[in-house]
């Protein structure tokens, strides 16, 4: 037994300790996400009762990232300078509190200062979590573990867009989140007790410190990562931000029937996520090129993504829904390739600031999505050119994977 399992097995003696830091992982990221879309959800009522335009409505939803892109970095930096396990417990607590808060949110102003705190709470959520994931788990072994991570970006909306539908349609959408902040910080008491005592496991302690920010972002692989990464991201946020609005206001659905609708498509991609997850460690375990099953799944994502979105915009109602799920079904090929490649290049070493960095350039797109859709959807009245311009950005990603990113292997920074 390994330095890291004699010290976990005092609190957690009857469970496999990685497996159980990866379910938990997963919940927090689930959690993390239905506090980041609930405010997606309550759109249409809180459009209507604060009377706010769509350009307004696409600052609050963009607000969340003008903290969260820079405090990546600060996570990252903490996770190696504290420890990942403290700097997602704290991260955590921040923003389960600025979620229940803004159920009593008086304006825009209150409302645009809670997303500011939320997104800088969130911020510790996937540097911690990457750095945890690479110093436990092999490189084949994270495709598998990464898809039930990204599985919870599905299905945390999934959830938060069904529950949170007909909360409101019940007792409108300050109780949503009030529910919603307070009961989330039960995760805070298994996490504590399982990671109370929790350190690196010994073949992957690291006698060196990581490399610097500036050696991370001198390399080409870095640089494909992050043009893909950021694709992938404004496809999110996109759907994340305006689909409620979207089925509500332009295809006429009802709030529930929206929020019916919503969490099938999230819980569509969540299921593809684990499954891609499982596949592409499959193939890798069985010999096959690591740099070419994950390059291959996740670009396979984003040309089906792209055609997808064109087919949901061109098609009537009943076509537009099956080509939403086939979306979520494409998106699902991403994510567990996005973060397993990330990874192995970076390392243990290199893991929290790699995606400290890649995570927070990425996430430009959370703040430019919302407010470009926003400007639009008020210039034209429709959605159509919005979803156009999202595809060709997911079209832009995979020539980032394919062009930028060379061998899926670990960086030699001793070198």
């Amino acid at each position: 037994m390994s330095a890291s399992q004699e010290a976990v097995a005092s609190s957690a003696p009857r469970w496999n300790t990685t497996a159980l830091l990866v379910g938990l992982l997963t919940v927090a990221i689930l959690i993390n996400y239905v506090d980041r879309g609930n405010l997606a959800t309550a759109l249409p009522q809180i459009k209507d009762e604060l009377r706010l335009d769509n350009a307004q409505l696409g600052f609050l939803t963009s607000a969340f990232f003008w903290v969260y892109t820079p405090g990546i970095l600060l996570s990252s930096w903490l996770a190696d300078r504290i420890n990942p396990y403290r700097t997602l417990a704290v991260g955590f607590a921040i923003w389960s509190l600025a979620t229940a808060l803004t159920g009593f949110a008086g304006g825009f102003a209150s409302i645009f200062a809670l997303r500011l705190l939320l997104g800088l709470g969130e911020s510790a959520a996937f540097p911690c979590s990457s750095k945890l994931l690479a110093e436990h788990l092999p490189p084949h072994q994270l495709g598998l573990a990464n898809g039930f991570l990204i599985a919870g970006v599905a299905w945390g909306p999934a959830i938060g867009t069904l529950i949170g539908g007909y909360l409101m349609a019940a007792h409108g959408w300050r109780v949503m989140f009030v529910l919603f902040g307070v009961v989330a910080l039960v995760w805070l008491w298994p996490w504590l007790a399982v990671t109370r005592n929790a350190r690196v496991p010994s073949q992957h302690k690291e006698p060196l410190p990581p490399p610097s920010f500036v050696a991370i972002l001198r390399l080409r692989a870095l640089w494909g990562a992050t043009i893909g990464h950021f694709s992938i991201n404004y496809v999110l946020y996109f759907v994340l931000s305006w689909l409620p609005l979207y089925l509500v206001k332009e295809r006429g659905f009802t709030i529930v029937e929206m929020a019916q609708l919503g969490a099938l498509v999230y819980g569509v991609q969540g299921a593809s996520n684990v499954f891609f997850g499982w596949l592409s460690d499959r193939l890798v375990a069985s010999g096959h090129s690591i740099t070419l099953v994950r390059k291959s799944t996740v670009v396979l994502g984003h040309v089906g993504v792209a055609a997808s979105l064109i087919g949901a915009v061109v098609s009537g109602p009943a076509m537009a829904v099956a080509f939403l799920m086939l979306s979520g079904f494409f998106f699902g090929t991403n994510g567990s390739s996005l973060w397993s490649m990330t990874q192995t290049i970076a390392g243990p070493r290199a893991a929290a600031r790699w995606v400290g960095v890649q995570n927070c350039l990425a996430n430009f797109a959370g703040i430019m999505a919302p407010i470009v859709t926003g400007y639009i959807v008020d210039r034209t009245g429709s959605f159509a050119d919005a979803f156009f311009i999202t595809s060709a950005i997911s079209l832009l990603g995979a020539g980032g994977w394919l062009f930028l990113v060379g061998r899926v292997e670990p960086v030699r920074w001793d070198a």
